[in-house]
């Protein structure tokens, strides 16, 4: 299977240097039986997280036009949950990598979707020079809601974060009392953040960054929507109509900007040029978006009641896509285009530099398709 993996690896590299702007290419293909369930990308580099129920899921990062490196490293001797982790069809696996100053570094995300009281993520890492699997933290929460929840994971630069909301019952005396009289057991936001990772070393909580709902980074700062709320059915935390986004300074913690959009905020993303919001009022998406440093809005855009709330920020585009279809905004124009229907639903759907990138599951076989944007 890694001579296999290798030799795919060897021809999509060929692909990608032959790239042209404007063409949708196919940079890598996998073998028979092994799907996507997660894909990221940062400058050069992108990442998939691969699933494997006849034998060891796989992380792979691959510096295009390099060599693929799969994490983390497998054996008998290494503590490795992420090799025998069941990850049903349609299971959440999240995942971030940051380039991180030329050694690659990952975060990745499992989820326990059994039914049990407890429900949790295993918030997992490694890097290329340092292979052995970290796990950072284990974000469990109750069925009923209180507890961690993982907001998302993000990676830039040298940023690597996750970011987490801390549930809690606002009176649990009263709901262990009187669990049938209304509101006894209602609950409330109660702490939580957001968690820089540094290689191996435990997570640092960026300072003053209040509990999340959602989390972008770009080089050296954070954006993130707080979360201000829970769901009254499963306690689920909840960003607030017109709340503020923040964008911070990932090693200070310090703010450098922060907006309030029209609507709820359902997506994010944040650029070097762009701080970029999906928001929901009423049945309408709105795309906004805004200099990252002054907060002033540069421009606004209705995008269809269908859109999915994945949203990615790179120099002049932003990108988002209604069902399979991937659509890219041109910031200084305002011009929506529809660049490619993806075969099946994109997976990770993102962009860095020129190189707009996403997978696609095909009858159970995985592909990696580019689009790159003219200079």
């Amino acid at each position: 299977m890694r001579t296999l993996l290798g030799a795919l690896a060897l021809a999509a590299s060929i692909l990608h240097s032959s790239a042209r702007a404007g063409q949708v290419e196919t940079l890598y293909t996998g073998p028979a039986h092994r799907t996507i369930a997660a894909f990221a990308q940062d400058d050069g580099l992108i990442a998939w997280f691969a699933p494997n129920s006849k034998g060891c899921n796989d992380v792979w990062v691959w510096q295009l036009g390099g060599a693929q490196q799969h994490l983390p490293a497998e054996g008998s001797g290494y503590h490795n949950v992420t090799c025998g982790w069941q990850v049903p069809a349609g299971s959440p696996v999240r995942l971030a990598v940051a380039e991180n100053g030329g050694s690659p570094a990952l975060l990745w995300s499992l989820h326990e979707t059994a039914a049990q009281s407890l429900k949790f993520d295993y918030v997992v890492g490694a890097t290329v020079h340092d292979p052995l699997e970290r796990r950072f933290q284990e974000v469990a929460h109750a069925n009923h809601g209180a507890g961690l929840w993982l907001a998302g994971l993000a990676g830039s630069g040298s940023t690597l974060v996750y970011a987490v909301a801390q549930v809690a019952y606002k009176n649990q005396v009263e709901c262990l009392s009187a669990p049938q009289e209304p509101g006894a057991c209602d609950l409330k936001i109660a702490g939580g953040g957001v968690f820089r990772v540094v290689g191996r070393k435990a997570p640092v909580p960026v300072k003053h960054a209040p509990a999340a709902v959602l989390v972008a980074a770009s080089g050296p700062d954070i954006a993130l929507v707080p979360a201000v709320g829970t769901s009254t059915t499963d306690g689920h935390p909840l960003a607030s109509p017109n709340d503020a986004v923040e964008v911070r300074d990932a090693v200070t913690g310090s703010v450098v900007t922060s907006i309030s959009p029209d609507g709820t905020p359902v997506a994010i993303a944040l650029s070097e040029s762009a701080l970029a919001v999906l928001s929901r009022s009423a049945g309408t998406i709105l795309l906004s978006w805004y200099d990252p440093t002054s907060g002033n809005e540069l421009g606004s855009l209705k995008v269809p009641a269908a859109t999915n709330p994945e949203l990615s920020a790179g120099d002049g585009t932003l990108v988002f896509r209604v069902g399979r279809s991937i659509r890219a905004v041109d910031t200084a124009t305002k011009h929506i285009r529809t660049i490619a229907k993806a075969a099946a639903t994109p997976v990770g759907l993102s962009i860095a530099g020129k190189r707009i990138a996403w997978a696609e599951n095909i009858g159970g076989r995985a592909r990696i398709r580019a689009f790159t944007l003219a200079p």
